[in-house]
């Protein structure tokens, strides 16, 4: 896949490979930040309305118009001044905000193509809303996700995770492209319109390599019928890959579809910031009061209470217990969701409950055997237990499944590769790490502090300790999954070096 590049005074922006380089050093500038400087300087000169950025950098999802003048703020931070001296981002007053510098496009650098797994593989692309009402682009990416979810758990085939496939939403690309570029032979595609208590499903599954079209079918059905259709369709795909019907076992639906919509729209809040995930709080636990039922819901408020200690600097208790009493019930409720295993296994290993954790997590992977988040989440539990080249074979494999993951991947990586020794790696990882995920800073400073790079250590830790003021090192060692006493002091001597609080 190529795509072009865009130099401007000393910096290089890639929005394909999510890196900007300062004279060739990379610029640890976010995800959110990529996206909107890249609709920046994609038209320089003109005023991009504030509503045309928040849809860059966050599609499809509702967050307030102080998030973007914080990326905004930020980028200019790390843009510095232009070379007139004035700013490279100018505001335009109750409109929006304007790129000032000149822009040279430069060709874009080849990826290299990922290799086809040894089992047929398949993306599924983000169905299209076809209904006139926009309200109803969650329930078509609702209708994506779970598809990807239902073919995922057949371990005949390798599923592209639904992160990665997303980061496609509203592009026009050849098909042959994307499925190069995801390193698969088969791309779903597809459509949804929904009207009053109808709704009309139409989807088709394309070789990519030869561009014939293996099977295509339309649904018309009731609203009610939804997740049977998404059965059927599941159902067909996996017979036209594998030539014969497998059936996973069955998975806890929702009984209101409201509570559904409330949670497709929350699960994309919980990772974006403390504000969002207390949007996604009052989503769940809506959809709760009208669906007690609903396996799904209580998962992921699980993980919204375990994002709040581990990454936004909220209090340990009752968070923690809270959040495994969540994921117990979700568990009880759908045995069969490999989603509602691996987050129980996670919080279990925080819990020290080891032998079940790791119960759960095998458990999980039997289930799905194409869920990254269970191998990405795997690794960080793994690399605390000192089994380094097993956590990095497992982050690997998280990786290939997803691509174009979400930014606490970078973290475990940057991680893994400090508890291994390859200090250089982990600074390049961690700097790609969104810059609102602050807890990533920690491992940042104690693999430059291991450089020797001591100056930019301290700098990382001076930021780190702004948005956690009160963290220390003992307490961080009490509260983290630490099975083996050699990686406990090989992570408390980086921390030590880099001159984070004891």
């Amino acid at each position: 896949m190529q795509e072009t590049r865009f130099a401007f005074g000393p910096f290089v922006l890639d929005p394909g490979a999510g890196t900007l380089l300062r004279n060739d050093d990379p610029v640890a500038v976010g995800y959110r930040g990529v996206k909107l400087l890249a609709a920046l300087v994609g038209r320089p000169g003109e005023i991009l309305a504030k509503a045309e950025l928040m849809d860059a950098a966050w599609p499809g999802t509702a967050v307030e118009e102080g998030n973007l003048t914080v990326q905004i703020a930020q980028l200019r931070k790390l843009l510095g001044p232009a070379v007139d001296g004035g700013e490279w981002i100018s505001t335009v007053p109750r409109v929006g905000y304007r790129f000032t510098g000149t822009i040279e496009r430069l060709g874009g650098v080849t990826k290299k193509p990922l290799p086809l797994p040894n089992k047929p593989s398949i993306a599924v692309l983000p169905f299209v809303n076809l209904s006139n009402d926009p309200e109803q682009e969650s329930f078509a990416d609702g209708m994506t996700e779970d598809l990807i979810t239902d073919l995922s758990r057949s371990g005949g085939l390798f599923v592209i995770a639904r992160n990665s496939v997303f980061a496609y939403k509203g592009r026009a690309m050849d098909v042959r492209a994307i499925a190069e570029d995801l390193g698969v032979r088969y791309l779903l595609e597809g459509s949804v319109r929904r009207a009053a208590d109808r709704v009309r499903i139409n989807a088709q599954l394309v070789d990519a390599q030869t561009g014939e079209h293996l099977w295509a079918e339309r649904f018309d059905r009731n609203l009610e019928h939804i997740f049977a259709v998404q059965d059927e369709v599941t159902a067909k795909i996996v017979e036209a890959l594998l030539g014969r019907l497998r059936t996973p076992p069955s998975r806890n639906r929702p009984k209101s579809l409201e509570a559904y919509d409330l949670c497709v729209r929350a699960r994309k809040l919980i990772d974006d910031s403390p504000q969002t995930a207390r949007e996604a709080h009052l989503m769940l636990t809506r959809a709760l009061s009208l669906d007690p039922d609903y396996a799904e819901a209580y998962r992921w408020l699980a993980m919204n209470y375990w994002m709040g200690w581990v990454h936004w600097g909220e209090p340990v208790q009752p968070a923690r217990s809270v959040a495994l009493e969540l994921a117990r019930k979700a568990v009880a409720i759908d045995p069969n969701d490999a989603g509602c295993r691996w987050v129980l296994a996670n919080l279990l290993a925080y819990e020290r409950s080891f032998a079940e954790a790791d119960a759960e997590f095998a458990k999980a992977i039997e289930l799905d055997p194409n869920e990254a988040d269970t191998w990405a989440t795997l690794s960080d539990i793994t690399i605390l237990a000192g089994r380094v080249e097993e956590g990095l074979e497992h982050i690997r494999k998280a990786f290939r499944l997803n691509p174009y993951p979400a930014s606490w991947y970078y973290l475990t990586l940057g991680q893994a590769q400090y508890a291994a020794g390859d200090y250089e790696a982990a600074v390049e990882t961690l700097r790609k790490d969104e810059t609102y995920r602050t807890s990533s800073r920690r491992f940042l400073a104690a693999s430059l502090a291991q450089l020797g790079r001591l100056d930019e250590a301290r700098a990382e830790v001076d930021l780190f300790l702004v948005a956690n003021p009160h963290f220390t090192t003992g307490f961080w060692v009490t509260t983290e999954p630490f099975r083996d006493a050699a990686m406990l002091a090989h992570f408390v001597d980086g921390f030590h070096k880099a001159g984070l609080p004891d």
